[in-house]
């Protein structure tokens, strides 16, 4: 069977992995609703909820939110430049990932995944401990400035789509592809774009680890780490997946935060 050869990386991290109790120099966050947290998390982690990774306004309510709000965010989970961010969620890695792109957009590098989340960890027995999360008192603020290089924006899409060298991911499911169902305006896909169902990133018999072979799934649609690739779903949440996956396997991505909320209910912008 193939390998993940993703993956001697720093990046990312398997359960037996992951020491407690933290260092200070150790941030781990759950990228969860408050409910999932109350119910059962990492001793010491905080939590970012997914909502605070998204703008909210329509039509692309997932885009990137303002400076202001990530800094707020950033400021009440205790947030510091030389900080490890460990990341991880209950659903195999789109949160956990999307968190991880906004890590990037503050130009913090040093991070990693906790590969299977959740589910990996209560199932290598790893303890779990409940209650809410009670925010950083009286946090220092985060003085934060945003990096442009791992977003794409609409242009950055039209042009990609003249470029033999790059390739645009939809990891959307293969019926939103199709134009068979749509959460936007219109259906389809963007010209040129490759599908690959976020779903097959990652693997429900291993806990939601990802899946084997990733690689070789990404080389089978013509990106390896030659390619520049723009990767987008419906909301830039499972998507969010899939850039970690590029980040992982060590590829040039950048994440079209607009994603098909945003294209698909633009009449101006070309679709097949």
């Amino acid at each position: 069977m193939a390998s993940l050869t993703i993956l001697s990386t720093p990046k990312l991290l398997e359960p037996e992995d992951l020491s407690l109790p933290l260092g200070n120099d150790d941030l781990l966050i759950q990228v969860t609703s408050a409910a999932v947290f109350a119910q059962a998390h990492i001793d010491g982690a905080v939590l970012v909820e997914p909502a605070q990774l998204c703008c909210g306004i329509a039509p692309a309510v997932g885009k990137l939110p303002a400076l202001s709000s990530l800094q707020q965010t950033m400021s009440s989970i205790g947030y510091r430049p030389d900080r490890r961010v460990i990341a991880y969620d209950d659903e195999g890695g789109g949160w956990a990932g999307k968190l991880l792109w906004v890590m990037d957009v503050i130009g913090h590098d040093n991070w990693a995944y906790l590969n299977g989340g959740l589910h990996a960890w209560a199932a290598a027995e790893g303890a779990l401990s409940s209650g809410e999360f009670t925010a950083t008192k009286n946090p220092s603020p985060s003085q934060l400035a945003l990096d442009s290089q791992p977003i794409a924006e609409i242009a950055d899409v039209v042009s990609a789509i003249e470029e033999p060298d790059q390739v645009i991911l939809d990891v959307r499911s293969r019926d939103e592809y199709l134009g068979l169902r749509s959460g936007s305006l219109r259906a389809g896909h963007i010209p040129g774009a490759v599908n690959l169902d976020w779903e097959l990133l990652k693997d429900p018999h291993r806990h939601w680890r990802l899946r084997e072979g990733l690689r070789e799934d990404l080389a089978s649609l013509g990106i390896d780490q030659d390619t520049r690739v723009i990767t987008h779903c419906q909301t830039h949440h499972r998507s969010g997946l899939s850039y970690l996956v590029g980040r992982l396997l060590d590829i040039d991505i950048r994440a079209y935060h607009g994603s098909w909320a945003e294209w698909g209910n633009d009449p101006h912008l070309p679709i097949e």
